[in-house]
Order: C-alpha cells, then structure tokens, then sequence
C-alpha cells in the first residue's frame, strides 16, 4: 500500500476514534437549552422540567437560556451563531416556525439540525351553544349556508387560533369571518356572550376555562387521535380526512453538529420524555409527550414548512 494511502487512513482512523471518545464523554461541561420565548411562557414551562431531567441523566447541568424577543428569531440566531458540539440545544415551536417563515429567515427544516419531537398540544373548535350544530359535518354544512354570516375570534393574526380556524375554511370550502381580539381571553369572552360564533383553542383547557359549560359546545380536536385533554370529543379528522393542527415543541441543534452525537442526544432525551415523573410534569402543562427520531422530526419539519408555507401565502403573511 502506498505510504500516503497509510497516512491518510491512520489520520481518519485517528479522527473516529476522537470523534467516539467525545460522543463517550458528552457533556463534559454544563449545556444550554436556548428557548425564544421568555420566563414563565409555555416554552418555558416545558423547557424547565427536561431540562432538569436532562440534568440528572447526562451529571452535568441543563441551563435555561431565555432569548425572548422578535417571534423567535432572536433565539435562532443565536443557534445559527452557536458551536456544532452538542453543547447549545434549541426548544423551537409551531410558532416558531411560522415566524421564521414570515421573515423568510433561519427556516427550521434547513439551518439547524433535527433531534427529536418533544411534545404537542392539540387544539379544539368551540362554538357559542346558540348554534343549531353539534358536529364538524353540521359546522361546515351551515356555513356553507350563510357565507361570510358566521364570525370567529382569535387573540390576533397568524397565532394557532386563527390559523386553526383558516385551515379548516381552506380544507373545506367554507367562508367565516375573522375576528381579531387583543388576547385569546376576550374571544372567549365573547364567544360565551354570544358575540362571536366560534373559536379554536388548546385542547388542555377547555374543561377549566369555561366555567359557564352550557353556553359552548365542543365540536371536535384537531388531532388524529382523540385526545386525553378533551375526553369524548371526535378528532376533526373523523370528518376532514388528514386534517391536523397541533401546537408542538422540538429539540433542534446548530446545523453542522456530527450525527452520533445527535443520535446520543435523541437517545437521552426519549429516556427523559419516558420517564413518569417527567411526563406527569409535561402533561400538567397541558402537553403531551411526543419523542420521536431525528430522522422522524426533520421529515415532520418539512411537511409542516410546505403546509404553512403555501397557507401563509394565501392569507398574506408571506409578502
């Protein structure tokens, strides 16, 4: 063999057996789990608990890194600027990524690199009682009856609620009306006084935020599945072949971070998203544990990038 063939191959021998010694030893040092959003939020909520038990897995400490601040943005620059070497983590959201959408910056599917799915919120149509419907089927049936008559409300343009509501106009052929309020709460506000006719809201909280029950109805969840969170309520899939809509959070890493490393990564979180203590602490926060594959959430990225892609063009959010 040629001398210079037996160089090269000791140097990649050398380079693997560097490579496995680090993967063996990570972490070494504290790492940081990057959430776009600020203390006390939702992301926040879930970001703390894995962080801990991350914590106790790896013996070395997760640190929460708030970067709230432009819809996310802020946060995935920082993840762009940040060392391939497993030691900077990323809690991205649907909102998230519906904001870098709109920015046409730091696009999930393609600047950083995909660990694992870690947990979904499904979100479900409520209407004002008042209706004469209790079904999907009836919903889009009397619409369609009285275009443009019917309004929903949402807590402003391009969060899940009024994206909710606009896929489901898309998907069936139906034209409401939307009604943009300062906050998701005035909206129920006004749906339980007869205001507006309907809205769509995280499943988890149907139960404790309606106090006044016989005034709404409950029409249907926006995931595949029946959910735990709205007990007896049909998935909107039942009536809408395919249709999905669930608030999620991820763990994504700088681009360029070596693939054993994020495999050891992704093995070490689905042991922390099945671990009961964890989970009780995740569904407390009125989500669901949803570990997943590296190569399962990238191709899940991509889906739900061209899905939001072409419905914020339709709506105008993407000039």
């Amino acid at each position: 063999m040629h001398i210079s063939a037996l160089v090269a191959g000791g140097i990649f021998a050398s380079c693997v057996t560097v490579a496995a010694a680090q993967q063996a030893a990570f972490p070494s040092r504290p790492v940081r789990l990057i959430v776009g959003n600020a203390a006390g939020s939702s992301p926040d909520g879930v970001a703390r608990p894995l962080a801990a038990k991350l914590s106790e897995i790896w013996g070395q400490q997760v640190i929460v890194d708030n970067r709230p601040g432009a819809t996310g943005l802020i946060a995935a620059e920082t993840v762009t600027h940040a060392m391939p070497d497993g030691y900077t983590l990323w809690l991205p959201t649907m909102t998230h990524l519906i904001s870098t959408l709109q920015a046409q910056r730091f696009p999930l599917a393609k600047d950083f690199a995909p660990v694992s799915l870690v947990a979904s919120t499904p979100m479900a149509i409520v209407i004002n009682a008042s209706l004469p419907v209790k079904s999907i089927p009836e919903l889009i049936a009397y619409a369609k009856a009285r275009p443009g008559k019917l309004a929903y409300g949402s807590g402003g343009s391009w969060g899940s609620p009024h994206l909710c509501m606009e896929s489901l106009k898309a998907a069936v052929g139906i034209d409401l009306l939307h009604v943009p309020y300062k906050s998701g709460a005035q909206a129920q506000t006004d749906l339980i006084g007869g205001r507006i006719d309907a809205i769509c809201r995280a499943a988890p909280g149907i139960m404790t935020s309606f106090t006044q029950a016989d005034k709404v109805r409950t029409l249907g969840v926006t995931s595949l599945k029946p959910s735990r969170f709205a007990a007896g309520v049909p998935p909107i899939a039942d009536s809408v072949p395919g249709f999905q809509l669930v608030g999620w959070y991820g763990l994504q890493v700088p681009l360029k971070t070596p693939k054993p490393l994020v495999a050891k990564i992704n093995a070490d979180l689905v042991k922390a998203l099945k671990s009961p203590d964890l989970e009780e602490k995740i569904l407390a926060l009125g989500a669901e544990p949803t570990p997943s594959t590296p190569e399962e959430f990238g191709a899940f990225l991509q889906k739900e990038t061209a899905r939001w892609d072409q419905i914020l063009r339709q709506l105008g959010g993407i000039q």
